[in-house]
């Protein structure tokens, strides 16, 4: 089970960031550097396997959320560097989560359940459909309003499943 965390901020620049030298995959990893409203730094390392909510492309000045694995190895270095499993653009039309839900479709922080519809989307990284239950997996929620309830719940109006 991934342990998720996040960080938003504005990005303030985004540049190759080489693997290896002389590697044919150069270019294909990115270094987006986040600045939060308290000033604080994140570098996140973009890979071809990161996913982007909606495909977005993200720019210099945009507001985005970079969610990341916890307990993945880290440098120890300032500014903390992680690797994004998943990068979503602030949207004043909705909210996006990304957990391990159980198998009552609690988010593994407790704070969020899923009741699901007939209206709710449900699809893989590459947007085909997943016909399977999504629950006890690690999900990319996209909802709106939630209860003010503990914990919150919220009828998604998208579920992205991380195979």
């Amino acid at each position: 089970m991934t342990n998720f965390l996040s960080f938003t901020g504005r990005v303030m620049g985004i540049e190759d960031f080489p693997i290896v030298q002389n590697n044919p995959q150069s270019g294909c990893y990115k270094l987006f550097s986040l600045t939060n409203r308290d000033g604080s730094i994140v570098n996140f390392v973009v890979e071809p396997t990161t996913y982007f909510v909606d495909h977005v492309k993200v720019k210099v000045g945009d507001i985005v959320t970079g969610f990341y694995d916890a307990n993945a190895p880290a440098p120890l270095i300032y500014p903390p560097q992680y690797r994004a499993i998943v990068m979503a653009e602030d949207n004043p039309n909705y909210f996006v989560t990304v957990s391990f839900f159980n198998s009552q479709l609690l988010s593994s922080d407790g704070n969020l359940k899923l009741n699901l519809s007939r209206q709710t989307e449900i699809i893989l990284e590459n947007s085909q459909d997943f016909n399977g239950n999504p629950a006890n997996r690690n999900l990319v929620v996209i909802y709106g309003a939630t209860t003010r309830s503990i914990p919150a719940q919220t009828t998604p109006y998208k579920i992205i499943v991380l195979c």
